[in-house]
């Protein structure tokens, strides 16, 4: 006789000795029920058989069921494993900042037009208000083109809960002041950091390099170094630098962004170069 699936399942949930012994006592009733059927082989009972054969495969189910319910039981316990604060977090703070004006702008002009167009022919209501809005529609429209042509858009910005945690007490001003301009819309700017990276890398001067091979900015990170310091790490894209050309200007990372702040450069992936200002304050 084979254990049933059901009679399983509920040794697993019940847990309990209770349970096994019943399935037990059933298997060992119906093997019994066999008994007139059986005949003596050798001498030996079918109480004999089931006692020599039987029993250690009953007992060896019996055993396994008990482990998997202790197993289960187990699991049941078990305490949620902890969560890792170096876990990235979404950024959901609102600030005009983050909008673009010149979308606004465009938007916002060409659909005063056209409802004015439309309220000027009879099509739509508003007749009345036709001329306000075609008035103002026309120059809203023009601002709008003229902020998305000059518009530079925020870079990526990871953060990681540690980091996150300790950025108000640890990073210093300068610091805070350089992620929030990067994570913003800016209007008339080549590039983010324009101003940083002309004198550090010293555009079309002596031992300087020629302006078309300006390194771009591509995104920040924030972090946590192994010593518990906040560290603000620049992604930087350029194809026609070497890791030499951000190593020897190392120390001018450090004394543009400083004061308190140390500076690293580590070669990335493909044409990607970090360069990694880390705070000198501690919590």
């Amino acid at each position: 006789m084979t254990i049933t699936a059901t009679a399983a399942a509920a040794a697993v949930v019940g847990g309990g000795s209770p349970v096994i012994n019943n399935l037990h006592h059933r298997i060992r009733i119906g093997i019994e029920s066999l008994t007139p059927r059986l005949s003596r082989t050798n001498g030996t009972s079918s109480s004999e058989l089931f006692s020599s054969q039987l029993r250690p495969l009953l007992n060896h189910r019996k055993n396994k069921l008990n482990f998997i319910s202790r197993a289960a039981d187990s699991a049941s316990t078990q305490p949620a494993a902890a969560p890792n604060k170096s876990s990235l977090v979404t950024d959901e703070e609102f600030s005009l900042a983050k909008v673009s004006f010149g979308v606004i702008g465009l938007y916002g002009g060409v659909s005063l037009l056209g409802y004015g167009f439309g309220a000027y022919f009879n099509i739509l209501p508003g007749s009345e208000w036709s001329a306000i809005m075609l008035t103002y529609g026309f120059p809203l429209a023009i601002i709008g083109m003229a902020l998305k042509y000059a518009e530079l858009k925020p870079v990526p910005c990871v953060t990681y809960a540690d980091a996150q945690t300790i950025r108000e007490k640890c990073a210093t001003p300068i610091l805070k002041q350089v992620r929030n301009d990067v994570i913003r819309y800016r209007y008339g700017d080549e590039q983010h950091l324009e101003e940083a990276l002309k004198r550090i890398f010293q555009y079309g001067l002596g031992g300087g390099i020629a302006r078309r091979s300006a390194p771009t900015l591509q995104m920040i990170r924030e972090e946590v170094t192994e010593n518990g310091r906040y560290c603000l790490v620049l992604v930087f894209e350029a194809k026609d630098l070497q890791l030499s050309d951000f190593e020897k200007r190392q120390a001018k990372f450090a004394s543009f962004f400083g004061p308190d702040i140390s500076a690293e450069v580590v070669e990335g992936e493909g044409n990607l170069y970090e360069v990694r200002l880390i705070s000198d304050t501690t919590l």
